[in-house]
């Protein structure tokens, strides 16, 4: 647990230093103090319990497109990619995907990067508005801890660089609950790393995150206000295997609806995704190979949603 409220002040090397410690050990961290207004996350789970208690034909509605926005039905993702546990069932939960907003007339969309364009959005009063604000609120805060871990580890610019223009997911999960008698390897969401960047991730008070410890599987206990982080694999490539992807899965099993929304902050798609130069010396050889975030994102949809089959192919 990591008040992050005096990063910009004189309290900043010490919780650098604290945030490095938890990402290169156990590889999660929760802070507080991070400057999301309450108010505003609150908005967020309102209009998220809002759309999934929505008739199931309006919430079709706005399926999945091929831009990776709108609604995920529950059985329809499966994490065939995972490194941590081969996945033979669906994940159990539903969610509404929102990225990055890109209008005709924007750059990305211009050159057709991965991705780019708009979002969908439902027929729901107020829904738009308090996405949108919490993805305006919530970015800087990702970005302050990119930065914080990047400096912690010596690095002099080079890894924020890639997140100058970010890829941008904020993920409305909604987890029905699972009978306590069902099979263990039915999951609301099945052991896997993240792939990209950072991850932020606000929950309600049912619990049900675990993370994988060096004895095993530990629970998260939820913390009112809190924001839970962990770093992806790109964030594990830049600093040459200092910063840890940990595996994590959620276990819905108390008998109730368990909502979160999760923030991932990745490099922008066209990164070419390699070990900084600060990373590397004679006791410290590149661990990984460049890779092109693109293909990254290509391989982990392709894999694990039944719309994106053909992004493999491309």
């Amino acid at each position: 647990m990591i008040d992050v409220s005096g990063l910009y002040g004189p309290d900043h090397p010490s919780i650098v230093e604290r945030l490095v410690e938890a990402h290169t050990t156990l590889g999660f961290s929760q802070i507080v103090g991070h400057g999301v207004p309450p108010a505003v996350t609150d908005a967020l789970f309102e209009v998220s319990r809002g759309f999934h208690f929505l008739p199931i034909e309006r919430k079709r509605s706005v399926a999945l497109d091929r831009l990776h926005r709108g609604f995920i039905e529950i059985d329809t993702s499966t994490d065939r990619h995972s490194s941590v546990e081969t996945a033979t069932r669906p994940n159990q939960s539903e969610s509404f995907m929102v990225m990055r907003e890109a209008g005709p007339n924007d750059p990305d969309v211009l050159a057709g990067a991965l991705l780019a364009g708009p979002n969908q959005w439902p027929d729901l009063p107020g829904f738009r508005e308090a996405v949108e604000q919490y993805q305006h609120e919530i970015e800087p805060v990702a970005r302050a801890i990119v930065a914080a871990l990047a400096e912690g580890i010596g690095d002099n610019g080079a890894i924020i660089a890639d997140f100058e223009r970010p890829t941008t997911w904020l993920r409305l999960l909604h987890y029905p609950p699972v009978a306590p008698d069902a099979p263990v390897n039915l999951y609301g969401s099945a052991p896997h790393v993240d792939y990209g960047g950072v991850t932020l991730l606000a929950q309600d008070t049912v619990g049900g995150l675990e993370i994988r410890g060096p004895g095993g599987w530990l629970g998260v206990e939820p913390v009112p206000g809190a924001l839970v982080v962990n770093c992806g694999q790109m964030l594990e490539r830049m600093s040459n295997g200092r910063l840890l992807p940990t595996a994590h899965r959620v276990r819905n099993r108390g008998g109730l609806e368990r909502w979160s929304a999760a923030y991932f902050f990745d490099p922008h798609v066209n990164t070419t995704v390699t070990p900084a130069a600060f990373a590397i010396d004679d006791a410290h050889p590149p661990r990984f190979e460049p890779v092109l975030f693109a293909d990254v994102i290509r391989a982990e949809l392709g894999a694990s949603f039944e719309s994106h089959a053909d992004l493999v192919r491309k």
